[in-house]
């Protein structure tokens, strides 16, 4: 499985991520500040949920300083489903229910055996189809269509 990771900075929390799921056997992409390059926290989530979108990364993580910037930004882009996630059940039903497909966490709350947690939660928990939660999903592929041209490629 590919991993797109993005973060605004380099920390110990990200380089032990990015060891945790070199560990798991993951082909790992850094990207930003990760990678060498400095970009801004809404910069690197784009690159992220684009990469996602295209399928050249079948998920995604990304950190910011609170989590929730890059957790906006991701989302604005079509397909993407990203989930700020502070602790492993929240990780869980992210994936459970709302077939996440993008990890975000705050680089200020989660600890190292947190961090560690929440990605045991997220990789062991898959999307399990049922008519509820199909709906839901459905109506957020509505908005999707609703807001974004269908035509508009996504830019690369």
């Amino acid at each position: 499985m590919r991993i797109v990771v993005g973060s605004d900075e380099r920390t110990h929390l990200t380089d032990v991520v990015l060891e945790e799921l070199r560990r798991r056997g993951f082909e790992v992409e850094p990207v930003g500040p990760l990678a060498g390059v400095k970009q801004s926290w809404s910069e690197v989530a784009r690159i992220v949920a684009e990469k996602v979108a295209r399928g050249e990364a079948d998920e995604g993580i990304l950190f910011c300083w609170t989590g929730t910037g890059v957790s906006i930004a991701a989302n604005k882009v079509p397909g993407i489903r990203a989930a700020l996630c502070d602790d492993a059940e929240t990780a869980r039903g992210a994936r459970l229910w709302n077939n996440a497909n993008v990890l975000c966490m705050s680089l200020r709350r989660t600890s190292e055996a947190i961090a560690k947690e929440i990605l045991e939660a997220w990789f062991s928990t898959r999307y399990i189809p049922n008519p509820e939660d199909d709906a839901c999903l459905a109506q957020v592929a509505e908005i999707e269509r609703t807001y974004w041209k269908a035509s508009e490629p996504i830019r690369t």
